[in-house]
């Protein structure tokens, strides 16, 4: 790992304290063109969702079945969100720049949160709609039920098949391969439902779907809205505990005292933290403090479940933190 080099005369120009820059890799959080986004996965996946979406529009206003509306719909939702995530995965290619210094990497969490938002509205029309249908169910023509639940399964396991292998590279990929998933099992709770409509004639098994798609939907939108939601109130990342992290740090030699500990989460993938950290007059008379730097950045970066290459550290000496203002913690 290569350590940015500091500010030329930072150190001579402020005695008082000195600037850590961030501690990454080549390749890491700043070099765009290694980020790997998926595009090309995203787009076939897109493309498979829109044609089932279409095919289902028509199967719901053939069939009059609700839960192949309730899965046209939550296919619409979805394959606006793909488009989203497609838009996103571009967009955090692009390069920082004096008015965006993270460039656009936090766009993956903006749109898993807004995909995450409609289908939360989607699962609740589908069980408000499913109630008035087990009260008063109308006819439901199962034969073009299972036709389009066929049609439905088999393309969402082509698109979960494009999008496998990459659903744990960032929340972007993992939204879109979620909601196939939950679109798949959609398609399989339509399939259910023409069997027993053509095989009992009771009709009030697609209301019953229509509710056990939403039951799919619900959960696993909360799950990612809440996490997106955390990403963007830059709560601690998870799993990395700030106060094993300040325990860490004052057991570096010749550390007196920090204050001001943040971590936060930029995007998928990077962590990132800062801290004041004050220690001995000397290390700032002998150079030692350059010393001291180069192991704090060590120590977020290898010691903890949570690898933080991103790490800014003001080191000061006893009693600068009076110039400051604020609270200190």
């Amino acid at each position: 790992m290569r350590r940015h080099p500091e500010r030329p005369g930072a150190a001579r120009d402020h005695p008082e304290s000195s600037q850590a820059t961030h501690r990454g890799r080549p390749g890491s959080s700043h070099d765009h063109a290694t980020l790997t986004t998926h595009r090309g996965r995203l787009a076939i996946a897109f493309a498979i969702t829109g044609t089932i979406l279409v095919a289902e529009v028509i199967g719901a206003l053939w069939t009059g079945s609700l839960a192949l509306l309730v899965d046209a719909a939550h296919l619409l939702t979805d394959a606006a969100g793909l488009l989203m995530a497609l838009v996103a995965a571009s967009l955090v290619l692009r390069a920082p720049s004096p008015e965006r210094t993270w460039g656009f990497r936090r766009a993956e969490v903006l749109a898993a949160g807004a995909q995450s938002a409609v289908l939360l509205a989607v699962g609740a029309y589908a069980f408000i709609e499913g109630v008035r249908r087990l009260a008063d169910p109308p006819a439901v023509g199962s034969g073009g039920l299972l036709a389009f639940g066929i049609i439905g399964l088999v393309g969402n396991l082509v698109a979960l098949l494009v999008l496998s292998s990459g659903r744990g590279a960032n929340l972007n990929m993992r939204a879109a391969f979620l909601e196939v998933v939950n679109d798949a099992l959609g398609s399989v709770a339509v399939i259910i439902s023409a069997v027993v409509i053509a095989t009992t004639g009771w009709t009030r098994v697609d209301a019953l779907a229509g509710m056990l798609i939403a039951t799919l939907i619900v959960p696993r939108a909360l799950t990612v809205l809440r996490e997106a939601g955390s990403i963007l109130l830059e709560s601690t990342p998870r799993g990395l505990d700030l106060e094993a992290v300040r325990n860490h740090v004052l057991g570096v030699p010749h550390v007196r005292d920090v204050h001001d500990l943040h971590a936060s989460t930029i995007a998928t993938g990077l962590p990132v933290l800062s801290a004041h950290v004050v220690l001995d007059d000397a290390c700032f008379q002998d150079g030692h403090a350059a010393e001291v730097l180069g192991q704090l950045q060590d120590c977020v970066a290898a010691h903890f479940d949570v690898s933080v290459e991103h790490s800014t550290f003001q080191l000061e000496p006893p009693g600068h933190a009076q110039r400051e203002h604020g609270a200190h913690a």
